[in-house]
């Protein structure tokens, strides 16, 4: 490929994209969940309001709820103002990387190898370098696209967003005043897959759905005493019987709307047979090979015990003992998967919610899915979008509280041998240069016939 500045189809956005993801990689933004210890969104946030100042934008920034907690809000207005507001969102946080665990320093931004490294490569400075770069162009050329587009650079999101976007919707929502539809991250990359007859198709996976996310705290209590005596109740085992078992449990098998029609053009693609009624999915996707990873988790509720804590000396039997587990629940099961957890975790260990944001599900079609199409084909025309269930949680989980309509689609056309989903959170987290390009054109076309 040549390089960027010897091409002259390059247009502005696309030629700064990878100094931006970089840039925007050197803030340290790690959010450790604790206000005390999170750090570096404000100068990211500011710096990204010094980018979009610069071109002409009339930026708000905002604090959410907390000093340091940086928001940063910019408008294109387009050529239809009866229409409802598109707003693309990114997030600054990133969650935590150790330097010494690492083939370069998570917070270098090096471009090495065709490779933007650091943390935040694909989760999700990639898609805030994108949406940068696309803002700074329009503006800069006097692009009216055909309706008005909010550039929301938001704080938070890797702790759920109580210090981000669900502290916006519940404190400021005017700053989304006329959103009916978003776009945010993990989606909008591709999947390789092999046909029958030995050719490759592109799928570039819309996420349409998201399974909730709840923190739950796990309490058992009984009598302290000394450790040397006999014990008919004690915390830490009545409490480990009930981890043990909520931990190994495997839940229902529900397909979902998203799921089933992301596994129909799946199985169209390759050229297996796929029955939404049949009892063995599991078997069926494990034909399918990695892929199976992506879905997989779309088809169950998950519990999974992520912290333990007890006592205080080894001879004394605590009076309480606590576990934390990470639930991830499929849209309409929340009472389901409830009653399934009292009934695994017993009469004498409770529960509650330490965070709780809901499941997320819309439909794969429209004009902005078909605008989404129309893009990636312009780009790719071995590419077909395909509506999928992300199994973690973005912020689109609190934007649809306001009645916004939200997608993840954050375009970037993949190498077939990189484990992308590995990346996220994952150590040399990094994303091809030349996606970023790709997903830089793609972006503009979206937004320009959206």
């Amino acid at each position: 490929m040549a390089p960027i500045e010897d091409s002259v189809a390059v247009g502005r956005a696309e030629s700064e994209v990878v100094d931006l993801v970089s840039a925007l990689i050197r803030f340290d933004t790690s959010n450790t969940g604790e206000l005390e210890t999170t750090k570096g969104e404000r100068e990211c946030a500011l710096w990204v309001k010094d980018k979009l100042d610069e071109v002409g934008y009339e930026t708000e920034y905002v604090e959410s709820g907390a000093p340091g907690r940086g928001n940063v809000f910019a408008r294109l207005r387009g050529a239809d103002p009866a229409r409802g507001t598109l707003m693309v969102h990114g997030h600054l946080d990133v969650v935590p990387a150790e330097p010494s665990d690492w083939s370069v320093h998570p917070f270098s931004g090096a471009v090495e190898e065709g490779y933007v490294w650091g943390r935040g490569a694909v989760d999700m400075k990639d898609m805030c370098g994108m949406m940068l770069a696309l803002a700074r162009q329009f503006k800069i050329e006097g692009t009216v696209p055909p309706r008005d587009i909010l550039f929301a650079f938001v704080a938070d999101e890797e702790a759920g967003g109580k210090y981000g976007c669900q502290w916006l919707v519940d404190h400021r929502p005017d700053l989304f005043d006329g959103v009916t539809d978003a776009v945010g991250e993990v989606g909008g990359f591709s999947l390789t897959i092999s046909r029958a007859d030995g050719t490759e198709k592109r799928l570039y996976l819309v996420e349409t759905a998201e399974k909730s996310l709840g923190w739950m705290r796990l309490t058992a209590k009984a009598a302290a005493g000394h450790g040397s005596f006999l014990h008919d109740e004690n915390a830490v085992t009545m409490l480990a019987d009930a981890v043990s078992r909520l931990g190994n449990h495997t839940f229902p098998l529900v397909l979902s709307d998203s799921v089933a029609e992301f596994l129909t053009v799946l199985a169209q693609e390759a050229g297996v047979e796929f029955d939404p009624d049949s009892p063995d999915i599991d078997g069926a996707l494990a034909k399918l090979g990695s892929i199976a990873r992506i879905v997989g988790a779309t088809l169950r509720d998950t519990a999974n015990p992520t912290m333990l804590r007890a006592g205080y000396k080894a001879n004394v039997v605590p009076q309480s003992a606590e576990a934390v587990v990470d639930c991830r629940v499929l849209p309409g099961r929340q009472a389901a998967f409830e009653r399934e957890v009292d009934e695994l975790i017993g009469p004498h260990v409770t529960r509650e919610w330490i965070t709780k944001l809901d499941s997320y599900e819309t439909t794969f079609d429209g004009a902005l899915v078909d605008a989404m199409n129309a893009a990636v084909l312009a780009h790719d025309p071995n590419g077909r979008t395909a509506p999928y269930m992300l199994s973690g949680g973005t912020d689109a989980k609190a934007f649809a509280r306001l009645g916004i309509r939200c997608f993840g689609f954050a375009p970037l056309q993949l190498p077939p041998e990189l484990d992308f989903a590995a990346l996220f959170h994952g150590v040399d987290e990094r994303v091809p240069v030349d996606s970023l390009h790709f997903g830089t054109r793609v972006m503009e076309h979206f937004l320009l016939h959206s």
